[in-house]
């Protein structure tokens, strides 16, 4: 509160300048009639100008001479800033609202009158009250709560005594006018509350739209820095504040609790003596359409990131557009007179696409089973000679093979095609059909089924072998 800084608010904020305007007697008492009095949150233009009419009128025509119209657009503008000037959705006509400086200069006001009755034994009790719930609320040694809770325990139990024996204490009339005072000074402060809520969401939507405006660089950058502020302002004191007041309202328990409170409270004696603004028994709807207002702004906020999102989404798929258009056009002039270098290479012509369910599944190894027992040492001779031949097997002629034969047909076991191509180099192509089974991902091996082959060798003997069921398939095995 130095000098500076009480001369620069004496120049720029507007509830200063409203209390030293010239016509400011009226300017505060049109905006406390028409909103402070009967809560009103907002109002049309319409409406507006006809009030305003009516209270120029009164006052003189010769003193206002501009129309009311103009009026209101004066106090709603930058160098004033006592209306807020807005267009609501779906809504062509402009309406008005309060701003937190306006009213917490009429407040002001309201406080330099001379009241009939001050009291200061409800303000006290709410004090100490107060004091007690920090205390109790931030003590974290269990004996201490629970003695606590005992010692209410005993005068809630003392008291209920002194009931049953027709001892009731009640409330006198001066303490209910007290009560109902301050209640009804802090019921009218919490719509002010809302209001300066709702203008600091409004400065955020504003100045995330103005960096909006005015953006070129990453979507991620500003995104993080937009969702950030937002997550500051939720997660300030403030913030935390409102969302508990919002939770514990909406709660349909407390709603009623609230609406049965007040209808009780209106019809005491010494509360219709003080004869209060009938308004105060629906205080609590004002409060949920004034925090509705600024859950409507934090929704504009959201929609104004999304639409944001969508026009970036939209120019970039049409620079994509327009490079493909300059590519064409590129194409198509020189598809007469090709450059004689080449001005393109593609690696491959088409991507090598991979899917995850293509891989096969993991197959046990194989483990040979010896039936027989111990080996013995044999005395005949065994000719050796087969041992150092040379066989040379064409694995691409069997894939082939494999391929022709599945042209007609989506798989075929390798006992079938043998069947229908014979083996021509014996065992050796036999377990060359073995290998090209095992490195092929779309063929099958079956343990559980057994298939016999037969051939024949070189000198006319005929050969079998018994070996897993091999299937050769098409398509990739299921």
């Amino acid at each position: 509160m130095d000098y500076s800084t009480l001369d620069t608010m004496r120049r720029s904020h507007p509830a200063w300048r409203m209390l030293a305007a010239d016509h400011g007697p009226l300017v505060a008492s049109f905006l406390f009639q028409t909103f402070i009095r009967y809560n009103n949150r907002t109002l049309s233009q319409s409406e507006l100008v006809l009030k305003l009419d009516d209270l120029l009128h009164n006052a003189g025509r010769n003193q206002f001479p501009k129309a009311a119209v103009a009026y209101l657009d004066d106090w709603a503008s930058d160098e004033r800033g006592w209306l807020r000037k807005y267009y609501p959705a779906q809504s062509d006509q402009p309406h008005y609202d309060l701003t937190p400086a306006t009213e917490k200069a009429l407040d002001w006001l309201s406080s330099l009158q001379k009241r009939s009755f001050i009291g200061t034994e409800s303000r006290l009790v709410t004090v100490i009250e107060l004091l007690r719930q920090m205390v109790q609320g931030t003590d974290t040694d269990p004996g201490n709560r629970i003695a606590d809770l005992e010692k209410r325990k005993a005068l809630i139990e003392a008291e209920i005594q002194r009931v049953r024996a027709g001892h009731i204490d009640v409330m006198d009339v001066v303490r209910v006018k007290d009560r109902f005072q301050q209640m009804a000074t802090t019921a009218r402060g919490l719509l002010s509350d809302f209001r300066e809520v709702e203008q600091n969401f409004r400065d955020l939507d504003r100045s995330v739209r103005e960096r909006i405006a005015t953006w070129d660089g990453a979507k991620g950058v500003l995104l993080d820095d937009v969702v950030g502020r937002r997550d500051a302002i939720a997660d300030s004191d403030q913030g935390k504040s409102f969302r508990a007041f919002w939770d514990f309202l909406m709660d349909p328990d407390r709603q009623d609790e609230l609406d049965q409170l007040l209808k009780t409270v209106l019809q005491l004696a010494g509360v219709k003596e003080l004869e209060p603004d009938l308004r105060l028994g629906r205080i609590h709807y004002d409060w949920l359409e004034a925090g509705e207002v600024a859950q409507v702004t934090v929704r504009r906020l959201s929609e104004q990131l999304r639409r944001y999102l969508d026009d970036r989404a939209w120019l970039e798929n049409r620079r994509i557009t327009h490079l493909i258009r300059e590519i064409r056009q590129g194409a198509l002039a020189v598809r007469k007179s090709p450059p004689d270098d080449p001005f393109i290479e593609l690696d491959r012509p088409a991507p090598e696409i991979r899917l995850v369910m293509e891989r096969p599944l993991f197959s046990p190894p194989l483990r040979p089973k010896i039936l027989v027992g111990d080996l013995e040492q044999a005395d005949e001779e065994v000719v050796t000679d087969a041992l150092f031949d040379q066989v040379v097997v064409d694995k691409g002629r069997l894939a082939l093979v494999i391929r022709r034969a599945l042209q007609t047909r989506h798989q075929i076991s390798l006992g079938d095609l043998l069947t229908v191509q014979p083996l021509e180099q014996g065992l050796a192509e036999l377990v060359a059909y073995l290998g090209l089974a095992a490195e092929d991902g779309n063929a099958i091996i079956d343990d559980q089924m057994n298939e016999s082959v037969l051939w024949q060798d070189g000198s006319g003997r005929t050969r079998r072998a018994t070996m897993p069921r091999v299937i050769f398939c098409r398509e990739p095995a299921p």
